[in-house]
């Protein structure tokens, strides 16, 4: 566990010194669970959003489900906004279920959730639980809210009180309608979105794995009733292919199923996919995606009003008066199949995967250290990050070996060209073995020096920065070997 956490500290030192990743209003003191992305970290999670969307959306495949029949499937996408009106909140639940009992410490000023408070630590040394040091007081248990209130409109009254969405999801039922009527879509088919979402979590921690603002990368996938069980297979399997594909070993990574006791309110089935971060004790996963079936819930819920969970299925709850408690849309969300000429509420798969989860694993899966030689040939320890070429912020360096020699002119058209397809950046400060180090750190999959031999017959020696291998290659065939490379 201490190699595991020392890993963590290196990581995190190498993402403030590189630019992937600083705290969130550092110069002021930080505040606790927000983090910005620097220019290489935003390039990397732009870079898993971009893969996802091209691999989930625009450039999915037909498949088989298990009647061995073909069906194709559409996917379009949303962007739906971060308020929504406050009762969406209430109809499906969230307003009652994002409440949490806390209690705090008047000494140390830490809060804690009731029920933890046996499981918890105080930060104050040496480590004990809440309420065991002498000097602790803690308040009785408070009600807190996890979603961010804020208010709409410039009067401040409960009229106006609206959330920050702790989810992305409800904002593609509620837009399931529009989407019918303005599309030509027929079931089975999905509604995707890449969107921000905020909780207003008790105790961050963990780096950037528990923030109070995060991004979703979304699916809900509607099918016909009978056959989601066979779609909610599909996703789990393809979900954690995909993980696998980028890089993620299979022996870091599990798909595993939540016991009844696990399931959420709205949930006939869910699955984790989970990585086993450096920072969970060994033996420990933390989770990346989940992959639910919510069956007709949310659809239900926003057409009738909140529903409570009755034996197998779900009633809506009422009042003293026997009214609705809290009320849905009264619209119709139902399904026309214009085969059967039914109408009907579609069963719905979820597969809802964090966007910054997935930057900070593919961060962690790709720190490695070893050995590298240096100017003189000398073998030198280095820090590398080996990203999936599709992944890696940079894609290719260029350099002139050294500044005459119509090296700079050769190289800067090299990059201007490289850089009309990929990220591509230009270096020509410091040794040739100190400007490798500095890419190996970013990621960067390959370099491309300019030197002297280049002069004589237009080629360049192109470095890989896994193997160390050291190619000649020809300038006008740079292209296609990079777009064979980095394509791959």
């Amino acid at each position: 566990m201490a190699a595991e956490q020392d890993l963590m500290g290196k990581l995190m030192s190498l993402c403030k010194r590189r630019g992937f990743i600083f705290q969130s209003s550092e110069i002021y003191g930080g505040i606790g669970g927000f983090w910005d992305y620097g220019p290489l970290g935003v390039e990397l999670k732009r870079n898993i959003k971009d893969a996802w969307w091209r691999d989930m959306v625009t450039g999915h495949d037909d498949t088989t489900v298990s009647a061995g029949a073909p069906t194709t499937y559409e996917m379009v996408g949303l962007d739906a906004s971060i308020i929504m009106h406050p009762q969406v909140w209430k109809a499906v639940g969230h307003y009652d279920l994002f409440h949490d009992m806390l209690v705090d410490c008047r000494t140390c000023k830490s809060r804690f959730r009731a029920d933890h408070v046996s499981t918890s630590e105080c930060p104050r040394k040496p480590s004990k639980h809440p309420g065991e040091h002498h000097e602790c007081d803690l308040t009785e248990p408070r009600e807190f809210n996890l979603m961010f209130k804020t208010h709409v409109g410039a009067l401040f009254d409960p009229a106006s009180e609206a959330y920050l969405r702790p989810e992305t999801a409800q904002g593609i039922f509620v837009n399931f309608k529009n989407i019918l009527d303005t599309t030509r879509v027929k079931l089975p088919f999905g509604i995707a979105q890449i969107g921000k979402s905020f909780r207003n979590e008790i105790t961050p921690r963990n780096y950037t794995f528990r923030s109070r603002e995060f991004e979703q990368m979304e699916i809900e996938f509607f099918c016909l009733p009978d056959a989601s069980r066979d779609w909610y297979t599909y996703w789990r399997d393809l979900r954690f292919a995909w993980y696998t594909s980028l890089g993620l070993q299979s022996d870091k990574l599990r798909l595993r199923d939540h016991g009844p006791e696990e399931l959420s309110h709205y949930s006939c089935g869910t699955a984790d996919i989970e990585y086993a971060f450096p920072f969970l004790e060994c033996g420990e996963f933390g989770e990346l995606e989940g992959v639910a079936h919510r069956g007709d819930f949310d659809l239900r819920s926003h057409m009738e009003g909140k529903l409570v969970r009755q034996g197998d299925g779900f009633v809506l709850e009422l009042d003293a008066d026997g009214n609705p408690r809290y009320p849905g849309s009264g619209k119709d969300l139902r399904y026309f199949d214009p085969q059967t000429r039914e109408r009907f509420i579609p069963h719905v798969i979820e597969p809802s995967a964090g966007a910054d989860r997935a930057t900070l694993a593919f961060l962690c899966e790709a720190y490695a250290e070893d050995e590298a030689p240096d100017d003189k040939g000398k073998l030198q320890s280095r820090v590398v990050m080996k990203f999936h070429p599709r992944l890696a912020p940079v894609k290719v360096a260029v350099f002139p070996l050294v500044k005459r020699e119509r090296m700079p002119d050769i190289a800067q058209d090299i990059y201007r060209e490289l850089k009309r397809r990929w990220n591509v950046i230009y270096d020509e400060n410091g040794s040739i073995g100190r400007r490798y180090r500095r890419q190996d750190e970013s990621g960067t999959p390959y370099c491309i020096t300019v030197d002297s031999q280049t002069l004589e017959d237009q080629t360049v020696t192109v470095r890989d920065r896994d193997t160390l291998e050291q190619i000649r290659v020809a300038t006008k065939e740079l292209m296609n070997f990079f777009d064979e490379k980095l394509n791959m």
